[in-house]
């Protein structure tokens, strides 16, 4: 009897008295494989985020046999188990040749097939065939053996070998082919070559080896594989070293990192999870905000969040958290933090308004200087153009995004009514109404790009409230009445042009309403808006909070939600939504004073049924003329002047006026000009205006402050 048949035999009587492991399927297996990593698919199934959930192991998708690259099949068979296809789980012809260089104390490699390492990796942490410090005791082997023969018995010898490859550990914390392929070299394992395959199935026999010893196997591992050909042994040496510095692969990778951590945490343990994200318009959205802040750069803005509502829905087709690598804080979710949201509000203050019957679109609104007091001093809002507009009609104040209109509405509405009408439109500010005062009027709280987003969902659907992810459900939140009003105020381009232009980027080709907004020193820019299908809403800005350096209205977000907008309508029409019931369209007129002319052209303008009136004129009170001593009339000792970020610096004006003409202004000692008014262009900083007469003697004077964005003096280089 030879050495192999006895050493057969042994096994074979052993095993009448060793129980060995129970052999599972090759389909239990498989599904019971989990990844260390989860995956969130698109709405259509497409891969949007993969994300690591299991930080012990780094384990990859499970890898079909066919998917494998034949170098790496053969790689491995060569290197550990030259007549896999020949025996039924135990190499005979390798046991004996391991036992006879036992005898003689020479070293020899190891009889230990890939069906026998695929039974010990199939066992339980911790089970009869696992190895231990001292290697396996000569029972163990015998159960390895004997569950090896079943494996043979029930498995075909594809599935062994796929199983092995997707179970091995290998370098580390990697463990199977898809993690070490994509770590290692950066590739999925069809595309490993044979110098990639070498080093491979070198580390299966020597996972944490120095570079250099895997890096020789590798080579001997490739010869074998290339008999007749010369292996460039050094060129494979420097592959190998530079792969085992590759630690590990990024821990999330794809174009939703921040929507797919919400996902996942609504389904904890989930391997898979399909969200409502369109991955087409996800990655479109991402690529046009990114290039829109690197065309900002130089303005101090490194941050972006953008997210797309499906009005009937509520559905999340795009939600991108971060602008990614131009980010310093691309874990931030820009989507979720509070931010001021600057005009962004004036709409629901407005449809509250017109809801409530304390105006009309077509009423009248004086926008001229205004004194309102907090608890710091005198704040005063000022407009985009150097000049206030005078009287102006709703309309015009909201669609141009008038602030003195809005505070004057608010004093109307009353801060408490307005703080529960944002409450009511899932918009739940943390300090109560008192907090805030008049200031709420010009988006002083804070609130998510999320809420935001959703709460103009709600002009979209007519009023009506739904939360993200659901429809619309319940009694109104918002009139339906006031909110067709004012979604017919913002997709009027002539109603805008009085700041923005009729050529604004705000204007589409097809009907869409949207407002901007920007917060006190330029720190956080918006905008949102919706068509027919659906709502958008844009933030740019820095996630520290860092204001940025001559960021408007329409430079900052407005781009980015208008190219958004166009992409998701380019074929699909978006047409203006049917008036409810309970409103009347009537002709307005708008008288100014005396011959002066209308203040504003005659329309067609959309009424509460009940409120509408064909003219509306405003009084100008009688002049007196009495003749009284040169005094500043405007600003107020005291004042502190807020300039608007939302306005670009250089179209900001800051009116002096006086009780009579003749007089001269001089600022901080330096003369100015002459006459009863003077627009000045405001500077940063507190300041001294004096009103003095031709001899330079002081008549009267003020001190004021101008605080938030203004013109920057630019540092010498």
């Amino acid at each position: 009897m030879t050495l192999r048949h006895a050493l057969a035999a042994i096994v074979l009587g052993m095993g009448l008295a060793s129980a060995a492991q129970a052999v599972p399927g090759f389909a239990e297996v498989h599904a019971g494989w989990r990844s260390s990593d989860a995956r969130v698919l698109d709405r259509h199934g497409e891969l949007l985020q993969r994300v690591r959930v299991d930080l012990q192991v780094r384990r990859g998708e499970w890898i079909a046999l066919a998917d494998v690259s034949p170098a790496l099949r053969t790689a491995l068979v060569l290197s550990e188990d030259k007549r896999f296809y020949e025996h039924s789980g135990v190499d005979w012809r390798a046991v004996s040749a391991a036992a006879w260089g036992n005898l003689w104390n020479q070293r020899t490699r190891g009889a230990s097939t890939i069906t026998m390492q695929l039974a010990a990796l199939l066992d339980e942490p911790g089970g009869d065939l696992q190895r231990g410090a001292g290697g396996r005791r000569f029972t163990q082997k015998i159960d390895q053996a004997l569950t090896a023969q079943q494996l043979e018995r029930r498995w075909r010898k594809d599935q062994i070998l796929e199983a092995y490859l997707n179970l091995v550990p290998f370098r580390g914390e990697l463990v199977g082919i898809d993690a070490l392929s994509r770590t290692l070299f950066g590739k999925a394992a069809h595309g490993l070559n044979e110098h990639e395959a070498g080093v491979t199935a070198a580390l299966v026999r020597a996972p944490n080896a120095k570079p250099r010893q895997v890096g020789q196997r590798a080579c001997g591992v490739v010869q074998l594989m290339q008999p007749d050909t010369r292996v460039d042994c050094e060129a494979l040496q420097i592959l190998t070293t530079i792969a085992l510095q590759s630690r590990e692969y990024t821990a999330t990778e794809g174009i939703a990192p921040h929507h797919a951590r919400r996902v996942l945490a609504a389904e904890p343990g989930a391997q898979t999870v399909r969200s409502t994200v369109s991955a087409p318009l996800q990655r479109f959205a991402l690529q046009t905000l990114q290039r829109h802040l690197r065309e900002l750069r130089g303005r101090n803005v490194q941050d972006g969040a953008l997210v797309v509502l499906d009005n009937a829905s509520g559905e999340v087709l795009a939600w991108i958290g971060s602008s990614g690598e131009l980010s310093a804080a691309s874990e931030v979710d820009g989507v979720l933090a509070l931010r001021q949201p600057g005009s962004t509000l004036k709409p629901f203050l407005y449809a509250q308004a017109i809801a409530e019957r304390r105006m009309t679109a077509a009423s009248l609104l004086e926008d001229s200087p205004a004194a309102i007091p907090t608890t710091s001093g005198l704040y005063i809002p000022q407009n985009y153009d150097r000049r206030f507009k005078g009287w102006v009609s709703a309309r015009t104040a909201l669609a141009a995004s008038l602030n003195v209109p809005a505070v004057r509405t608010l004093v109307m509405v009353s801060p408490d009514a307005f703080h529960h009408q944002l409450d009511a439109l899932g918009l739940p500010l943390r300090e109560p109404a008192g907090y805030y005062g008049y200031s709420l009027a010009l988006g002083s709280a804070e609130v998510p790009l999320l809420s935001l987003t959703n709460a103009f969902r709600t002009l979209a659907n007519g009023g009506l409230h739904g939360e993200v992810g659901a429809p619309p459900k319940g009694a109104p939140a918002l009139d339906p009445r006031a909110a067709f009003i004012v979604g017919d105020i913002l997709s009027d381009t002539n109603a805008r042009a009085r700041t923005f232009g009729t050529d604004s980027i705000l204007a589409t080709r097809f009907w869409a309403a949207v407002k901007t907004g920007t917060s006190k020193d330029m720190r956080d820019n918006w905008a949102v808006g919706w068509s027919e299908r659906y709502t958008v809403g844009v933030w740019v800005g820095n996630a520290s909070g860092a204001p940025m350096w001559d960021v408007s209205g329409t430079s900052g977000a407005a781009p980015v939600w208008a190219t958004v907008m166009q992409h998701l309508h380019a074929h699909t029409p978006s047409r203006a939504p049917r008036p409810p019931t309970g409103l009347v369209q009537a002709r307005a007129t708008f008288d100014g004073p005396g011959d002066s002319g209308p203040l504003e052209a005659a329309r067609s303008e959309w009424f509460l049924a009940g409120t509408e009136q064909a003219r509306f004129a405003m009084n100008t009170p009688a002049r007196s003329e009495t003749r009284a001593p040169l005094r500043i009339h405007s600003p107020a000792p005291g004042t502190i002047v807020a300039l608007d970020p939302d306005i670009p610096p250089n179209r900001q004006r800051l009116t002096f006026t006086a009780s009579g003409a003749g007089g001269r202004w001089r600022l901080d000692g330096r003369s100015l000009a002459q006459g009863q008014q003077l627009q000045w262009l405001p500077w940063p900083g507190k300041h001294v205006m004096q009103l003095t007469d031709a001899r330079g003697t002081v008549l009267d004077e003020v001190r004021f402050e101008v605080r938030g964005a203004g013109v920057r003096e630019r540092k010498s280089r």
